[in-house]
């Protein structure tokens, strides 16, 4: 990760000393809040924990539509479904969430944060840092866990919304319309697709004003699906019997190979359990956890119990075909005929904020990945002057539009849809895991033994999960695959011709100790002003800096090397955001600091400065960035389709000049060729 920012001698991130490790926590108790919040403690866990309803359980709020519909289909398609089925099947669900979602994201794995932030490239900072030293394995899991969540971000806005959308086909009496039997394929499909565009549409204008009812709006629709669940569960109570997991091993050992496929589609119902530990930076592990354990945990299990009760009761009073339960949408059919379109209108609504979630995700990830060296520069624009996660990422937003639609249109229904998700999901859990086992070991300081017996059985269990999905791949599953693939793909080359670039102009640069001596001996003709020389490397002079003496001939009165560095902690505090050092009278090296879920400003920055006795106008200093232009080669390096790769993307990175927020009236660039 610690390479130079390529098409200019720039910002690199940079692995800092290790933390003294933490005392071990244990899992099961919660911990204080970790967001800030206004008078009193009650009153800012509620309000953060409405808050959270709105943004980190989007997805899985919305999962009920189509998970427990898909696995009872996959069920029926195999031979049928009977009364212990269902609560074979319905167990399965409940203890899913249970264990993967209660247990271990809420109760555990909150715990392992990077200083209130979660998600997989915060984990893999920490677990660095951990190390003390980045190693290749760590590495590779963490770029590996961002390529995998770029790709459920592409399916969730997709099935979420064409599963709301499929509701209208359980609408038959609608202005004395049989409307179910009018909507057909592709009405479902121009509908979604017409939300979906709108939704992108308006991503650049920023959702500061919606987001605001986000959580109210969840808060209710959350109620609302409980109560529809409480409903029909009080109608037919033995399914409350689904509780004991006998009737979900006893499932698993009666059906086999045919069990093992249900179990991933049971898997839909605890995707979006990411989301609970990426987005923890805004809200705090406190709110999050008392949401899901008091709020949405025991509405969705109540969802889940009214949906089954209603198939025990179809199956029961024998007015389906036991093949014939599968195709029903039990989570529509629950709300009655007169309230029905309000309920999928509501759905709709419901679902568009679970998608705006996950791409509000997708940007934060990239703003990571960014600061962390994983991709180039790309232009991020802020859409709140208030707000730090309110951001807009053009590039994201364009390739998430195009993925969307495409999947829209390629798999048509939710149904076909849900054989592509959860490969990705489960992935991402799998990598997770494995993060926190090392944090465990060398950050908690817990003994191997200790350390195995907790992950071991969720390691099992993600592994599980992930090889059900793997039968999918055939039927969909190739299309999240691929895309994790392709942008593992582009992270690593991108780190790797970073890295070689690096390795080529240190050896070919002189150390600045050196270049100093050579400028005593011989003095150069002054240059009124500060120059500010943007370098990955103070230790060397940098290429601006010798073009200027060697084709202009002159060095200025001040001159400063620059360096920007990424730490692998979240944040930074601002008396610790710049150290200066003095070389000699002619140059002083500055290091400006960042956590990685900052954006960088150099001017504001350099303020502080000021303070430290180095006295300059910005308005009246020039910045000096060293524009390589980068040629490939077969004989050293990558490979050439790599190197190509590599330059292409070096092209399409955002101007330094805008990342950084220089006044660009006082940037001077000077080129140099180098091979890779």
């Amino acid at each position: 990760m610690a390479g130079s920012i390529p098409g200019a001698e720039a910002a690199s991130p940079s692995l800092a000393p290790p933390a003294e490790p933490a005392s071990p926590p244990s899992p099961f108790v919660p911990s204080a809040p970790t967001a800030p919040g206004h008078g009193s403690k009650k009153a800012s866990t509620l309000a953060l924990s409405v808050g959270a309803l709105g943004v980190v359980f989007g997805d899985i709020g919305t999962s009920p539509l189509y998970a427990f519909h898909d696995a009872l289909n996959q069920a029926a398609e195999r031979g049928g479904v009977s009364r212990d089925d269902v609560l074979g099947v319905l167990s399965l669900a409940l203890w899913a969430l249970l264990l993967v979602v209660t247990v271990k994201y809420v109760l555990f794995l909150m715990r392992a944060d990077n200083n209130g932030e979660g998600g997989v490239l915060s984990l893999m900072a920490l677990t660095q840092r951990a190390l003390g030293r980045r190693t290749m394995l760590i590495f590779v899991l963490g770029v590996l866990g961002a390529a995998l969540f770029y790709g459920d971000s592409i399916i969730t806005p997709a099935i979420s919304v064409l599963s709301a959308v499929e509701g209208l086909k359980t609408i038959h009496n609608f202005a004395h319309m049989d409307l179910g039997h009018l909507v057909t394929t592709r009405v479902t499909m121009i509908v979604s697709v017409v939300i979906l565009l709108g939704l992108f549409m308006v991503q650049s204008r920023g959702t500061q004003k919606v987001a605001n009812y986000f959580g109210p709006i969840m808060c209710v629709w959350f109620i609302t699906i409980g109560g529809l669940g409480a409903w029909h569960m009080a109608l037919h109570p033995g399914v409350f019997a689904a509780l004991n997991p006998w009737f979900g091993i006893r499932f698993l050992a009666a059906h086999g190979f045919i069990a093992f496929l249900v179990l991933g589609a049971v898997f839909l119902t605890v995707t979006g359990a990411e989301a609970l530990y990426a987005d923890m930076g805004h809200f705090g592990r406190w709110p999050i956890q008392f949401a899901w354990l008091f709020f949405a945990l025991p509405c969705l299990m109540l969802n889940y119990f009214g949906q089954g009760a209603m198939a025990i009761q179809a199956v029961d009073s024998a007015r389906l075909h036991h093949h014939g339960i599968g195709d029903v949408n039990w989570f529509f059919v629950m709300a009655p005929e007169v309230v029905r379109p309000y309920f999928v209108v509501f759905a709709g609504v419901a679902t568009v904020i679970a998608s705006q979630a996950v791409i509000t995700g997708a940007f934060s990830l990239t703003q990571q990945a960014v600061q962390l060296g994983l991709l180039p520069r790309i232009d991020i624009k802020r859409t709140s002057e208030t707000l730090a996660g309110q951001i807009f990422v053009p590039q994201i937003n364009t390739m998430l539009t195009l993925g969307v639609l495409a999947v829209v249109i390629l798999f048509r229904t939710s149904d076909a849809l849900s054989n592509a998700y959860g490969l990705a999901v489960t992935g991402t859990m799998v990598v997770t895991t494995s993060l926190a086992f090392i944090v465990e070991r060398r950050l908690w300081k817990w003994s191997l033994l200790a350390s195995t017996a907790f992950v071991l059985p969720f390691i099992t269990l993600d592994v599980t999960f992930l090889a059900s999905n793997v039968l999918k791949i055939a039927h969909g599953g190739w299309f999240p695959l691929g895309v994790a693939v392709s942008l593992f793909m582009v992270m690593w080359i991108w780190t790797k011709g970073a890295q070689i670039l690096t390795d080529k102009t240190r050896r070919d640069s002189i150390p600045i100790t050196d270049l100093s001596e050579m400028l005593r001996i011989r003095p150069p003709n002054r240059a009124p002003g500060t120059a500010i020389f943007l370098t990955s490397d103070p230790d060397v002079a940098p290429v601006a800096l010798m073009h200027n003496l060697k084709h202009n001939k002159v060095l200025h009165e001040k001159n400063v090397l620059l360096t920007v560095k990424t730490l692998d902690q979240p944040r930074v505090a601002e008396n610790e955001r710049v150290t200066m050092e003095t070389i000699n009278a002619d140059f002083r090296k500055i290091t400006i600091a960042y956590g990685f879920m900052e954006t960088p400003n150099v001017p504001k920055a350099l303020g502080v400065c000021r303070k430290q006795g180095l006295k300059f106008d910005i308005m009246s200093t020039s910045f000096f960035l060293g524009r390589r232009s980068v040629v490939p080669s077969a004989q050293s390096g990558m490979p050439l389709w790599q190197d190509k790769l590599f330059i292409f993307l070096m092209k399409n990175a955002a101007n330094p000049t805008d990342f950084f927020h220089i006044p660009p009236g006082r940037v001077v660039e000077l080129g140099a060729q180098v091979t890779v």
